[in-house]
């Protein structure tokens, strides 16, 4: 919510693909970064939380969490206090994968009560069929 924040410096200090991260961060392209960053954060945070689109979110969670990864990395180096491979944004992603894979929001969330609702439990006639018959 603060007005004079801004992604610039993260995005001017990548490592990684530094001109594609410069790019982000150029006077004509930081106000919408900036834009997209902290509702995007937002959005996704809320739809999370209260378990609508989940798997919408997840994908663009997903997306954000590789965006944010690659500038700390100092290729092929290990960056200071962070691992190479299983970086907390790594973790993440795998996390938002699984809950876009098996559609948590369905389970425990509004995504339920949002489009077409299918049942958990195998009906007595989709049970007694044999399989490979």
């Amino acid at each position: 919510m603060d007005p004079a924040w801004s992604a610039a410096g993260y995005l001017n200090n990548a490592s990684t693909f530094p001109g594609f991260y410069h790019w982000f961060a150029s006077p004509q392209n930081i106000g919408w970064v900036n834009l997209l960053n902290e509702w995007g954060l937002t959005l996704i945070g809320a739809a999370l939380i209260l378990g609508v689109l989940v798997r919408w979110a997840s994908i663009g969670g997903i997306l954000m969490m590789l965006l944010y990864y690659f500038p700390v990395l100092q290729f092929p180096y290990v960056p200071s206090g962070h691992a190479f491979i299983v970086d907390d944004h790594i973790i993440y992603i795998f996390v938002l994968a699984v809950l876009a894979k098996y559609e948590a929001g369905k389970i425990w969330g509004l995504d339920m009560f949002v489009g077409k609702k299918e049942s958990m439990v195998p009906t007595p006639s989709s049970a007694a069929t044999p399989t490979g018959l």
